[in-house]
């Protein structure tokens, strides 16, 4: 196991942690966590404000269902975010191989392929989050609709950063599968985005 903060990750679950001790982790000088963790930390937060929406609809019955869908959507990405912090460590110890290592280049190259999959999960479930926010902002009431509008932002800042990370991880693997279904989430999170900001002008 690394030193710093992949070592951390054992001691408590990052869920159960302040905000203000994740955000210090985060900030640290050492491999993980990082942009993966974040990313799934502001999805989950997007989610939570879906929850939030979902149980003031305006002049409609409240969404339990669409609440009840926003609470396992946070709890994934949370989950994600722990996951996150090992998901890059066997990148770290192919790197650690010396270059005349003949395992060298096969063992990284499996490494970046599978560190890809977390932040991949984590686009997806922002994904989801931004498409739900998007369809209870229609409905909103004044007050909830800015933060259906802001869920819908942050979880396609999430969904963003997450595909970005995908892409970086397969840029040197030629698999394009993986990389292009990245990309087609991040669409589809800045559409739900679009889509959720569409009453803000309306309402102005």
């Amino acid at each position: 196991m690394a030193e710093g903060k992949t070592a951390e990750a054992g001691i408590s679950p990052l869920a159960s942690e302040q905000l203000s001790e994740i955000l210090r982790r985060i900030e640290a000088r050492t491999p993980a966590p990082a942009s993966g963790t974040a990313a799934a930390i502001v999805c989950a937060t997007a989610a939570a404000l879906v929850g939030m929406v979902a149980a003031y609809q305006g002049e409609q019955p409240m969404r339990p269902e669409a609440g009840a869908r926003a609470a396992r959507l946070r709890a994934r990405a949370l989950e994600l975010a722990q996951l996150d912090l090992d998901s890059y460590q066997p990148v770290l110890d192919a790197l650690r191989l010396p270059s005349w290592n003949p395992r060298r280049g096969a063992a990284l190259a499996a490494a970046l392929s599978a560190a890809a999959e977390v932040p991949l999960q984590i686009a997806a479930v922002s994904a989801e989050v931004a498409a739900l926010a998007a369809e209870l902002a229609p409905a909103a009431s004044r007050h909830a609709l800015g933060d259906a509008a802001s869920a819908a932002t942050l979880a396609e800042a999430a969904c963003a950063a997450a595909a970005l990370l995908v892409q970086l991880n397969l840029r040197d693997s030629g698999e394009a599968q993986r990389r292009e279904l990245a990309a087609s989430l991040a669409l589809k999170a800045a559409e739900a985005r679009a889509n959720a900001l569409a009453p803000t002008r309306a309402h102005g």
